[in-house]
């Protein structure tokens, strides 16, 4: 039994969607769990659409009409019957959200918003289970909310791990007997029965929940990358694939900002001893990347670029030392702003740390953090994570570039750069 992992990328028309269908074919009638995003940049969409709910603001009546034309154009060219109950299936997923405009957002724009954005993975799967079927593969189509239980931290739900393996193992294994599973990442269920999501890019995570929930053989996520590179290619004009990662240089690598696999997929799979492969539905006949529990060391350098980063420097009002309890209660402040630290260094008197530049949760986050100390900032920042670097590695991605904070262990080195034109 295996798992595929099919992202936005590879069902962004009708062309993906029928290559996508060709490559599930290829595997074989039955024992096949897929995991499918949302298609093309509709997430962002619908993100637009909350927002816009949220803040009451008028438009949304149109950005709806608009995912929903996007939708429908793509049923329209695969499904010429218009009796197939696809449309009739798909028009009644989005009245989900039509409910919600129809009123004041009062509840928390947290809950809002998963309710709204998880409609573009039941719709995407609801599509591409149709056409499955349509096209002669036995499907069956599975709401991932009924397995996938999580608690109440909307955007960023933690999932009940016990109760969701429970539901898994209870019922997938049948259907999975009968045809091929189809069903959504990103979304799970609360206690209440409410939607919740599990973080931007979460359908890595949610295939790896149910690969080691089920035990599979392996798990593949399909990209429109050969495999993992050792650098992001919007980044650098030359990159190279690196052919093995064991589970541990793939969890560095994703925690620091590889953006080919989700932060938190390696460790349910790692714990399972189920192999990651990463492949391109490009050149689906291509071998990818394996992700295993091999001790393997990667051959070349590897580099992770975050733009749009914030430099904040720390430092107690009294100008006292930052011992222990400073610290705790700095890190406090940033988990109750729900801000992620990607790199910091800390002296005698400050202590420094670069985050992605949310502009309402930075803001909050430095008027929270003023209430006890001193707070400098810096915008418009660039970090570099180079694992396995040399000086020449450091060189090279430092041209032009005014260094403002380094952090180095033995495998890594993290900058926080500028271009030395801008002030």
């Amino acid at each position: 039994m295996q798992v595929y992992k099919f992202g936005g990328a590879s069902i962004k028309n009708v062309e993906g969607i029928k290559n996508v269908i060709q490559i599930i074919q290829s595997y074989g009638a039955k024992n096949l769990l897929v995991v499918v995003s949302a298609m093309d940049k509709t997430t962002d969409r619908l993100q637009e659409l909350a927002f816009a709910h949220i803040n009451g603001n008028e438009h949304k009546h149109q950005l709806l009409e608009d995912v929903k034309n996007f939708h429908f154009d793509i049923i329209g060219k695969l499904f010429t019957d218009t009796n197939n109950p696809v449309y009739n299936d798909v028009a009644n997923t989005f009245v989900e959200i039509e409910w919600l405009l129809e009123e004041d957002a009062a509840d928390t724009a947290d809950y809002l918003y998963d309710q709204i954005v998880a409609v573009g993975e039941l719709v995407s799967s609801k599509i591409i289970a149709a056409y499955l079927n349509q096209q002669g593969t036995f499907c069956v189509w599975q709401d991932a909310r009924n397995y996938i239980q999580t608690d109440n931290n909307y955007r960023e739900a933690n999932v009940q791990w016990d109760k969701t393996t429970k539901e898994i193992q209870k019922h997938l294994p049948t259907y999975l007997a009968q045809g091929v599973v189809l069903t959504q990442g990103f979304i799970g269920a609360t206690s209440e029965n409410f939607t919740a999501t599990l973080g931007r890019e979460g359908s890595d995570y949610s295939a790896a929940i149910f690969s080691a929930a089920l035990d599979a053989e392996k798990m593949t996520i399909w990209k429109d990358v050969p495999g993992v590179l050792n650098a992001d290619p919007k980044w650098f004009d030359e990159t190279e694939k690196i052919p093995q990662l064991s589970y541990r240089d793939a969890i560095e690598l994703t925690y620091y900002g590889a953006t080919v696999i989700h932060p938190k997929t390696i460790k349910p799979i790692q714990n399972k001893s189920i192999p990651l492969y990463v492949r391109s539905f490009i050149h689906p006949q291509e071998a990818g990347t394996e992700i295993s529990s091999e001790a393997t060391t990667i051959p070349i350098a590897s580099f992770i670029f975050k733009v749009n980063q914030v430099l904040l420097s720390i430092s107690p009002k009294d100008f006292s030392f930052i011992i222990e309890e400073n610290l705790s209660h700095i890190f406090a402040i940033f988990h109750k702003n729900k801000v992620k630290v990607n790199t910091m260094l800390n002296s005698a008197i400050s202590f420094s740390v670069s985050v992605d530049d949310d502009e309402r949760k930075i803001a909050n986050l430095i008027s929270d953090l003023s209430e006890d100390f001193k707070v400098k900032y810096n915008k418009e920042m660039e970090l570099v994570t180079i694992r396995y670097y040399n000086q020449e590695t450091i060189d090279r991605v430092t041209v032009n570039k005014k260094v403002w904070l380094e952090v180095k262990s033995r495998n890594t080195c993290q900058i926080v750069m500028k271009n030395a034109t801008n002030p």
